[in-house]
């Protein structure tokens, strides 16, 4: 009697986790300078959504970084575009050969890394109907794009820069996972933002008129 033939079970590999992708990228650039085109060839398959999150990491602390926030949310605003418009991610050349300073990934890592792996413990599938892609995927994308020209805006105020970069960093790891509560909670930071902003500038609107009025007596 012959053995029946065993029916081949196919294994799914689950995709890597963000902080090993991050902690390879980093052992593999090492301190040297780089420039975007270097990061996205190292990044592979999930590339232009890693790299959304990778830009949007250094924003993550209250104080703005000089420089870095224009050409970044640049980059952002492109790869979401694409992506808004249901295309394949691009950037131009001229972003691509942007350079980067020497162990600056270094340095980012050193703490973004950190939040990376505590977010990880709750990323997870979830929600579907949310994080399912074709037309929602562009919906988030667009919130992203509308972060990322609020990002590229070199205004030094104290969380200016954070709220677009949590938004964009909780849309893209929920968009990267398939995770609808962290979108959900991306779309939380962004209305939060709006209403930082709106405070923000009545707040200034005060301070002018009370000036206004103090000179003139």
């Amino acid at each position: 009697m012959k053995n029946p033939r065993r029916r081949l079970v196919p294994v799914v590999v689950p995709p890597r986790k963000l902080s090993e992708e991050l902690a390879d990228l980093r052992a593999r650039l090492g301190a040297k300078p780089m420039t975007l085109r270097e990061v996205i060839h190292s990044l592979r398959g999930r590339a232009y959504t890693l790299l959304v999150i990778l830009l949007a990491l250094p924003f993550i602390t209250p104080i703005p970084l000089p420089g870095l926030s224009t050409p970044f949310g640049l980059a952002i605003a492109f790869i979401a575009l694409r992506l808004a418009l249901g295309q394949r991610p691009w950037l131009p050349m001229k972003l691509q050969r942007k350079q980067l300073p020497a162990g600056f990934f270094d340095r980012v890592f050193a703490v973004a890394g950190k939040v990376i792996a505590l977010l990880e413990t709750f990323l997870r599938p979830r929600l579907a109907l949310i994080s399912a892609p074709g037309a929602m995927l562009q919906l988030h994308a667009l919130f992203i794009l509308i972060s990322a020209l609020v990002l590229l805006l070199p205004l030094p105020i104290p969380f200016s820069n954070s709220f677009p970069a949590w938004t964009i960093l909780l849309l893209g790891a929920g968009m990267l996972e398939r995770d609808g509560l962290f979108i959900l909670l991306g779309y939380l930071v962004f209305v939060l933002g709006v209403f930082y902003f709106i405070l923000l500038g009545e707040a200034t609107q005060h301070m002018i008129n009370a000036i206004a009025r103090w000179i003139s007596g």
